[in-house]
């Protein structure tokens, strides 16, 4: 059975089972061990990890194949793929101590995640004669104990057949710190380590066993290019050395599906149905019933309120959290997705479901949760009529159950949510309420105001990520506004919608959906693990379910109303309530 490399099935064909939870178990790994980390490859070789970085800013690190012991920095900028070269270094340290470090271009760092989190964080350029960035990890989608089963034996067989100067094509390339793999010219060295190794007198691959790279012009007209680690015709159909057809897959979606339920049996009724394509809504707030309001209630209705605010009060931030995380990852099919919804829905997982064309009510669903929820906390700081110490209070309580769900939790949905509350106009310009918070409650101002903030905007911006370890629930949220512009709130305020960062942000964002795809069985496990033992309270629980906010906020019959019109007659009642704690200031 022949294997290549097709970007488009290393996209679309998901590993077994098995390597899912193998790759998994990798990534739940303490983050000092460098497996743990998604954009770590292993030793996969140039031509597989170029193929992978396919967008401005991609990036992924891989093992040096030229130099043991030293990794290779992979990365796509201004239509180039680039490799730069980390020097791994033993120094002194204390006389009798050493201690490692990994080097680019004259920076010195202790660890590699260190150096990643720098460059991504900073948006520092990688050398100075290439000026390039990194923006966006390329995870990993298969095991590294697969990948080095695999590509080690590759390059191994690939070594026997080097040229008779004793250097193989990776060899001509890794010593230099940094080359245009598709210019086939080298940028100078990036430090004196690098450059003290002996480069070779020619970086051309007319020569090499290596298949030559196509220009960018030339790579349009191939849409599903083959690369290959070996050319010898002996072994270049057969050495199994691909990162995606490392196994026969199916070729289409239809029959992936075919090929996991099993063989048609009429007499099991196992047959194939297509997925379920959904057009109404999951949350019925007309139908819903409970403790808290009775059959019929009306917008805000007072007895009602008084008894969220009481719940809410008595709830510490992080049991808030919890609840919120669970109601999350139910309305998301994160987890206790039975076989039967999986079946409708085509997939397994809602992160995967929410990519798709047939997932957009789940999109919708979604962006009406977030609204709901964000009016909901905004609800109950503007409807404190008391003192500004009372409605600080609730403030910092809302601060603190925003950071929980970001650290504690995972919760990068109903942080969102949370914060978004916080920042709505309404809330943002009670001067005195938040003056007094920073008196009253200064460590949560500056949680507010150093961490949390900032934090949400480079989310917003791609610029920031959370770790795969620790997330239950990722940053969906802009994909959910890009692919539901239209019912999607904020119109013109997120940085996609700004001109002079959309087009890197808006990509960004889109291609975060593959790894939302990709990653819905690590998600799932978080969540399990993270609501391990977790005993809910049912009263609670109500309270941060949309169709119980929903009732609450629009009443029973308002709730049916169309999304805009509701939307826009409440941003009136906000405007309204914000107004009263606070008269604007009339100017003459």
């Amino acid at each position: 059975m022949p294997f290549k490399f097709c970007k488009e099935k290393f996209w679309l064909e998901p590993p077994s089972e098995k390597l899912r939870k193998q790759l998994e178990e990798e990534l739940k790994l303490s983050g000092t061990n460098l497996k743990s980390h998604a954009w770590y490859h292993g030793c996969i070789p140039w031509e597989v990890s170029q193929s992978l970085v396919v967008n401005h800013g991609d990036f992924l690190i891989r093992d040096s194949q030229s130099s043991q012991g030293d990794f290779v920095l992979t990365s796509r900028w201004e239509q180039k793929t680039l490799h730069f070269l980390i020097k791994k270094t033993v120094v002194l340290s204390s006389g009798t101590y050493t201690r490692v470090q990994y080097c680019l271009e004259g920076e010195a760092f202790d660890s590699l995640p260190a150096l990643v989190h720098f460059y991504v964080g900073s948006q520092a350029v990688l050398t100075r004669w290439s000026g390039a960035q990194i923006h966006r990890p390329v995870n990993r989608t298969l095991p590294l104990s697969y990948l080095e089963t695999t590509f080690c034996t590759a390059i191994n067989l690939k070594s026997c057949h080097q040229r008779s100067d004793g250097m193989s094509g990776e060899e001509r390339v890794c010593p230099r710190s940094v080359v245009q793999v598709e210019g086939h010219h080298s940028v100078s060295p990036c430090s004196s380590q690098a450059a003290s190794m002996a480069p070779s007198p020619s970086l051309s691959r007319q020569n090499d066993s290596a298949q030559p790279l196509t220009s960018p012009s030339n790579r349009q007209q191939h849409k599903r290019p083959n690369v290959h680690l070996n050319q010898d015709p002996s072994t270049s159909e057969t050495d199994g050395s691909s990162y995606t057809e490392l196994y026969p897959g199916p070729q289409s979606y239809v029959d992936r599906l075919q090929a996991e339920d099993g063989p048609l049996k009429v007499e099991d009724g196992n047959m194939y149905l297509p997925p379920v394509v959904e057009s109404v809504s999951s949350f019925k707030p007309s139908r819903y019933q409970s403790s808290l309001m009775p059959k019929e209630n009306k917008p805000l209705e007072v007895g009602i309120l008084r008894r969220v605010k009481e719940l809410l009060a008595e709830l510490d931030p992080r049991s808030a959290a919890k609840h919120i995380t669970k109601a999350d990852c139910m309305v998301a099919r994160i987890r206790d997705v039975t076989p039967e919804v999986q079946k409708r829905m085509g997939v397994s997982s809602g992160m995967e479901l929410l990519t798709l064309p047939h997932g957009q009510q789940l999109r919708l669903d979604l962006l009406e949760r977030f609204q709901t929820m964000a009016t909901m906390f905004a609800v109950d700081v503007l409807g404190c009529t008391g003192t500004n110490e009372e409605r600080a209070g609730l403030l910092h309580k809302i601060i603190q159950i925003a950071a929980e769900l970001k650290s504690t939790m995972g919760n990068m949905f109903g942080f969102a949510a949370v914060m978004r509350a916080l920042e709505l106009p309404q809330v943002a310009r009670l001067e005195q309420t938040w003056m007094t918070l920073r008196q009253r409650h200064t460590e949560g101002a500056i949680l507010y105001e150093k961490t949390l903030r900032p934090f949400m905007k480079s989310l917003n911006e791609g610029r920031e990520s959370c770790p795969l370890s620790n997330t239950t629930f990722p940053h969906v949220l802009p994909l959910l506004s890009l692919l539901e512009k239209s019912m999607a709130g904020g119109e013109g305020t997120e940085p996609w919608d700004m001109v002079e960062v959309g087009v890197d942000v808006v990509m960004f964002h889109l291609g975060a959906a593959r790894t939302f795809a990709q990653l819905g069985g690590i998600y799932r496990s978080n969540a399990e693990n993270k609501l391990q033992g977790f005993q809910e309270q049912a009263e609670v629980l109500e309270l941060f379910l949309t169709d119980f906010q929903m009732r609450l906020l629009w009443g029973s019959r308002g709730a049916e109303e169309k999304q805009a019109l509701r939307y826009a007659k409440f941003d009136q009642v906000l405007t309204a309530l914000s107004n009263k704690l606070e008269p604007p200031v009339r100017t003459h």
